[in-house]
C-alpha cells in the first residue's frame, strides 16, 4: 500500500483530501494540519519555508512517504521549489488557484480570484496569471481579490464571521470585476468550505473552480496508479499541531471521516 503524505496551514487542506480519497482508492494518507501556525497567507515566506520543511522531513522519517501534497496554496506558491530542491526524490505535488481551468472555461473571459494575500503576492502566482494573460488564445482578464481573515474564520468554524467575510469581499470583487464576470477561482484550499455563502452572494450566473480534483489526478499520475484498485479501507492518519479536536470535527462535519485526530509536536 502506498503512503501519501498531505500537509496544509490548517483543516482547509482537507477540501483536497476528500478528492484524493475518491480518486485513490487503496492508497493510505497521513494529513497534518499545521495549525499552531495557521494561517499561512498571513506569515512571512522564511516561516512558511520552515514550516514546510519540517512537516515534510517528519512524514517522510515517521510514516516513508511515497509522495506529498502540499494542500496550501500559500505553501505551494512560497515553499514548494525549496521543497523539490531539498527533496528531489520524493514527488512533490502542490496546489495552485485554478486559473487554467477557469480560463478554459470562462465564456466572457473575466474571471475572479478570491485567495490569501501571501499567494496573490507571490512570484509564482504571476508567473502563471501573465503566462495565460498573454497566451490564452482570446483575451483573459483577472481580477484578484485578497481575502484577509477568511481562512481563519473558517479554520475556527466561526460562521458569522464567515458570512460577514464573504459578503465584504464578494462586494470588494465585484466593484472592481465587469458585470459579465462568469467564473470565481478559489484561491485557497480553505474556500471551497465556504462555497455556499459564496455561491449565494455571486449568483446563479458565476460559477466557482477550485483545484481539488485536478490535483487528486496529478497525485495518481506520479504515483503511476492508472487504475487505482481497492476501497478506503484504512482511514487516514490525522494529526494537527493545534487542537486535534478541532481537525476531528472538522474531518467529521466536511468529510464524514469518524478518525479521531492525534496531538503532532514538530
Amino acid at each position: 500500500m502506498k503512503t501519501v503524505g498531505v500537509f496544509d496551514s490548517g483543516v482547509g487542506g482537507l477540501s483536497v483530501l476528500r478528492a484524493l480519497l475518491a480518486e485513490l482508492p487503496g492508497v493510505r494518507f497521513v494529513y497534518v494540519a499545521d495549525s499552531a501556525y495557521a494561517p499561512y497567507g498571513e506569515r512571512t515566506v522564511s516561516e512558511i519555508a520552515d514550516r514546510s520543511e519540517r512537516i515534510t522531513a517528519w512524514l517522510r522519517n515517521t510514516h516513508h512517504i511515497d509522495a506529498l501534497v502540499v494542500a496550501c496554496n500559500t505553501a505551494t506558491a512560497l515553499a514548494i521549489d525549496s521543497l523539490r530542491a531539498t527533496h528531489p526524490d520524493l514527488p512533490i505535488v502542490g496546489v495552485e488557484p485554478a486559473l487554467k481551468p477557469a480560463a478554459a472555461t470562462s465564456h466572457t473571459r473575466h474571471i475572479g480570484v478570491l485567495a490569501t494575500r501571501g499567494t496573490l503576492n507571490s512570484e509564482r502566482f504571476a508567473r502563471l496569471r501573465t503566462q495565460l494573460e498573454n497566451t490564452a488564445s482570446s483575451p483573459v482578464h483577472f481580477i484578484c481579490q485578497p481575502c484577509d481573515g477568511l481562512a481563519d474564520a473558517i479554520e475556527r468554524d466561526d460562521l458569522p464571521a464567515q458570512q460577514t467575510l464573504c459578503e465584504r469581499y464578494v462586494a470588494a470583487l465585484r466593484e472592481h470585476a465587469p458585470g459579465d464576470m462568469d467564473t470565481v477561482v478559489l484561491g485557497c484550499t480553505h474556500y471551497p468550505f465556504a462555497a455556499d455563502a459564496l455561491a449565494q452572494l455571486l449568483g446563479p450566473d458565476v460559477a466557482l473552480v477550485d483545484t481539488g480534483e485536478a490535483v487528486a489526478r496529478r497525485t495518481r499520475d506520479v504515483l503511476n496508479m492508472s487504475d487505482p484498485k481497492g476501497t478506503n479501507a484504512t482511514p487516514p492518519v490525522l494529526l494537527s499541531t493545534g487542537d486535534p479536536a478541532a481537525l476531528s470535527l472538522a474531518a467529521q462535519r466536511w468529510l464524514d471521516l469518524p478518525t479521531r485526530a492525534a496531538k503532532l509536536m514538530v
